[in-house]
């Protein structure tokens, strides 16, 4: 019996493990859909533990809580804002009071969506098919005080519907990507309550769906380009599921378009959609690595996790509100739409005049401290 539950305890290691391979090495089925599930592998270590206990296994049990612990340390990452310092009571306190400061300063004049005074509200949903309600769509929309909506897996009737629904007089500017064979159950599209300088139907050309942007100059100095991305699905294709992922990376930098007319201005980037993927994954974390921050790791107040919205548990998260520097993000929320089998997520961001603080726990640098290839390392010296 103890060999087959050690057996099962290396396993269970293994499996953990995955979620350590260089980025792109997991666009290799089935690991996308393992490491997926690497946040629930902590019910297998704590059943061995309690076995072990029991059996009075005491090297057993002391390798069971190592692999306890390991499976659990990257969930703090949504409780702490480093790998030093936890989310305490007085930070928690500190963030309310900055929040209740935004609420009520100059509220017979200001909004949340008002951009020029630094906050506003954000909504992502991935529509299903275009199954989602539009209604609810619109009325949540309105219940937040959402600025900038982004969808994914629209259709053009789900668009008309919207549109009936009242979204257009709600938001007047929208930029919808094209339609094209590499869809990934339907477009997507951006609604702005602001009109935008410019816009493009593919911000950044990656293996899915296209990527509608569009810039918006909030401050004399500071532009910001808003994203709706869906990356494909594994089982479409794994390979296009990691390279699309690690490809929204380019959005952190501005567009040679868009710095042609030498300007010096800061430059922001939010990518908001269903990513299919989440901090076990390497290529995510490649992603937040080329400059992005996540909104549920910078508010660090717990998981949101968005997938499937008909089960209370197990869900994984899959939809992101990402973000480059010099801003933070507060109010992270899930939103139920019906017709959706994603809950919606949505935030209030906040321009800051500081570098958004790397969130350790989350290993957001990873895995630029990986040393070279050795191939890397001799076209480097080689300059």
């Amino acid at each position: 019996m103890m060999i087959a539950l050690w057996v099962i305890l290396v396993l269970l290691l293994v499996w953990i493990s995955l979620s350590e391979l260089p980025a792109g090495w997991d666009g290799h089925a089935p690991l996308p859909y393992m490491i997926a599930l690497t946040p629930f592998a902590w019910i297998g270590f704590a059943v061995l533990a309690v076995i072990g206990g029991c059996l009075q296994e005491w090297p057993f049990f002391a390798c069971t809580m190592i692999g306890l612990i390991a499976s659990l340390l990257r969930k703090t990452a949504y409780w702490m804002n480093n790998l030093k310092t936890p989310n305490t009571g007085e930070l928690i306190a500190k963030k309310l009071a900055q929040r209740d400061a935004h609420n009520t300063s100059d509220s017979a004049t200001t909004s949340p969506h008002d951009m020029s005074r630094g906050h506003f509200n954000v909504f992502t949903l991935n529509c299903r098919f275009g199954r989602a309600n539009a209604q609810e769509i619109v009325a949540a929309a309105k219940q937040h005080d959402i600025a900038v909506l982004a969808l994914q897996e629209l259709s053009e009737k789900l668009v008309g519907e919207l549109h009936d629904a009242g979204l257009d007089e709600l938001f007047p500017y929208h930029q919808l990507g094209d339609p094209s064979v590499d869809d990934n159950g339907g477009f997507n599209g951006l609604w702005l309550r602001v009109e935008p300088t410019s816009g493009t139907p593919t911000g950044v050309p990656i293996p899915a769906a296209d990527v509608p942007s569009v810039m918006l100059p909030v401050t004399s100095t500071t532009n910001i380009v808003f994203a709706s991305a869906h990356t494909k699905s594994p089982q479409r294709s794994c390979k296009d599921w990691s390279s699309g992922i690690i490809g929204l990376g380019a959005l952190a930098k501005p567009s040679p378009a868009n710095t042609a007319q030498g300007e010096e201005r800061e430059h922001i980037a939010v990518i908001m959609g269903d990513l299919n993927s989440s901090i076990a994954h390497p290529s995510f974390r490649k992603l937040l690595a080329s400059g992005f921050h996540d909104a549920t790791l910078t508010e660090a107040q717990g998981e949101h996790p968005t997938f499937p919205s008909w089960l209370a548990w197990p869900r994984i998260v899959l939809d992101h509100i990402l973000f480059t520097d010099f801003m933070t993000a507060s109010n992270v929320q899930t939103v139920k739409i019906e017709g959706s089998d994603h809950l919606a997520l949505t935030a209030t961001l906040t321009l800051t005049d500081t570098k958004t603080a790397v969130n350790a726990a989350a290993r957001e640098s990873w895995p630029s401290a990986l040393p070279p290839r050795p191939s890397a390392r001799k076209a480097a010296s080689s300059n």
